[in-house]
């Protein structure tokens, strides 16, 4: 008696003819669809399965961007971190290149200030020397630094030093780069004051204080207070909570929609040498950190001279009142 052959023999034959089948028939479509590009006669079949599975796609994408932004995120930290690595290693070169003499000392304290308020304000910097002052006729207010597009330098980053706000990048060359001075009158900046968070636009007066128009006509504001950058889009062409300077003037306020200050910035734009430029933006506002120590008050001894009922005069006592 002839054994019966199982029937899933017969099925398996039959689904593997099937699938050649619908292979042949899938590329066969392929090759419609390519053909006949926008106006292939298949779009209609694919939009109306992207309505049908467009849902669940959604679903899916929403399930996974979490664990995708999270791995975008470690990487992103990890070339910042390289990224930061490399401009310390730079800058370590500019100071070895810098020297010890008599000559160079002050440079290093200078640069050596400058990665200090680097640090605050977690901005990531490329060190660079003053090689060129531009001409101040006409109120051009520019210096050349000796780095450029080699180096990572790109037009609108913000230029600080170890006192606070330089300026900004107006042109790069390969090797060098040119800043305009914040002194410039052709220079603005947004500005945040400390402590009242009073918004507003500095712009440079020559070798003048910056003038500063405050969007508040009835901010209250007082002689000594200090402003910040208050930062761009994006960062460019300013990043913020770099110091700007202090008031030294306010113009009585008359009801205008805007009050007038007149600020000292705390960079000395003739004296510039070393300068670095933020190639790199913190990844949050450092606010006011970055604002210098205020300085203490200090004592100064007085005398205090006791007199008798009898007219005589006691021993005098000496106190300290701060000033």
């Amino acid at each position: 008696m002839r054994k019966a052959r199982p029937p899933h023999v017969r099925d398996t034959r039959e689904s593997r003819l099937l699938l050649v089948l619908l292979i042949a028939i899938a590329f066969a479509l392929i090759t419609v669809d390519i053909r006949g590009g926008e106006d292939s006669p298949v779009d209609g079949a694919r939009q109306a399965a992207a309505t049908v599975f467009g849902p669940i796609e959604d679903g899916v994408s929403s399930a996974v961007d979490p664990v995708g932004n999270a791995v975008s995120a470690i990487r992103d930290s990890g070339e910042r971190h390289d990224r930061i690595a490399q401009l310390e290693k730079e800058n370590a070169a500019l100071k070895a290149k810098l020297g010890s003499d008599d000559r160079n000392r002050s440079r290093l304290k200078q640069l050596d200030k400058m990665l200090k308020v680097a640090g605050q304000g977690q901005y990531g910097i490329k060190g660079a020397e003053v090689i060129a002052i531009g001409a101040a006729q006409g109120f051009s207010w520019t210096i050349t630094i000796d780095a450029g597009a080699n180096d990572g330098i790109e037009r609108d980053m913000t230029v600080l030093n170890g006192d606070g706000l330089v300026g900004r990048v107006t042109t790069v060359g390969p090797s060098t780069a040119t800043v305009l001075l914040a002194s410039d009158p052709d220079f603005t900046v947004g500005t945040r004051m400390e402590g009242n968070d009073e918004l507003g636009f500095a712009a440079g007066q020559g070798d003048g204080p910056l003038r500063v128009e405050l969007l508040n006509g009835k901010a209250k504001v007082k002689k000594g207070d200090r402003l910040v950058t208050f930062g761009s889009q994006a960062d460019k062409p300013f990043v913020p909570g770099v110091p700007v300077g202090v008031v030294s003037r306010v113009d009585p306020s008359s009801g205008d929609l805007t009050r007038t200050l007149y600020v000292t910035p705390y960079v000395s734009f003739t004296k510039l040498d070393i300068v670095g430029v933020v190639v790199q933006a913190p990844k949050k506002d450092p606010r006011d950190t970055v604002l210098p120590a205020k300085p203490k008050p200090t004592p100064t001894p007085t005398v205090t001279v006791t007199v008798t009922p009898s007219g005589q005069v006691g021993d005098g006592q000496f106190t300290q009142e701060e000033q």
